[in-house]
């Protein structure tokens, strides 16, 4: 576990930290699809990422999901980080996208190392930072942003995070993803298709030139 961890964190912490992780934390491999946490759950860990993807979804008043952010290697999520400091339980969900390394810390070593490790604070810090970015960019493009240009932007990114111009999701599953409805992304695709920027296949989309 040690070597999985340096190569994704040995540029962000120190000797000492590293040293820690690898006795406290608990290394899993865990395959695409699989939810890592669940709303209202109590959180007693939060994840390090060594490989793949989590993507990580709010819940509305209405029981719909919308997707928030992705978390990658070398990352954490905020959110959990959040639940972790004040003690309370999980207000998101989090599913692997591909198949994924981890290691999970426990709670309780987070608020330790804030204080012991100048590096660990900044990871928090930056964190925190980069994850309230993506959220404002999420809150804006629900608000504001036009559902051609969301659609696009969501399947740029599950291109790059699967290293793949093929996205295997139905289109209910984006409708979900985007907050919107299987009908509404079903015409935007195909209107897509038409131009030649994707390909439509069962279950599957093949980007052309996005």
């Amino acid at each position: 576990m040690i070597e999985k961890l340096n190569s994704s964190y040995n540029h962000l912490f120190e000797k000492e930290l590293l040293k820690e992780i690898s006795e406290v934390g608990t290394y899993y491999e865990v395959p695409a699809d699989t939810m890592l946490i669940d709303l209202d759950q109590p959180i007693t860990s939060m994840p390090l990422l060594l490989k793949g993807a989590i993507k990580i979804l709010k819940e509305d008043t209405d029981s719909s999901e919308l997707l928030i952010y992705f978390i990658e290697k070398g990352e954490t999520c905020a959110m959990t980080m959040n639940c972790c400091l004040g003690s309370k339980k999980s207000e998101i969900r989090a599913i692997t996208e591909v198949d994924t390394q981890l290691i999970m810390i426990p709670v309780q070593k987070m608020e330790e190392w804030t204080g012991k490790y100048k590096n660990w604070r900044h990871f928090v810090f930056d964190s925190y930072h980069n994850r309230l970015s993506e959220m404002l960019a999420t809150i804006e493009s629900v608000a504001f942003g036009n559902m051609d240009l969301r659609l696009t932007n969501y399947l740029k990114e599950k291109s790059r995070i699967n290293n793949s111009k093929t996205i295997q999701n139905t289109h209910q599953e984006i409708a979900y993803d985007l907050h919107s409805s299987r009908v509404v992304i079903s015409r935007l695709l195909k209107k897509m298709e038409n131009k030649g920027a994707i390909k439509l296949h069962r279950n599957a989309i093949e980007i052309l030139s996005l």
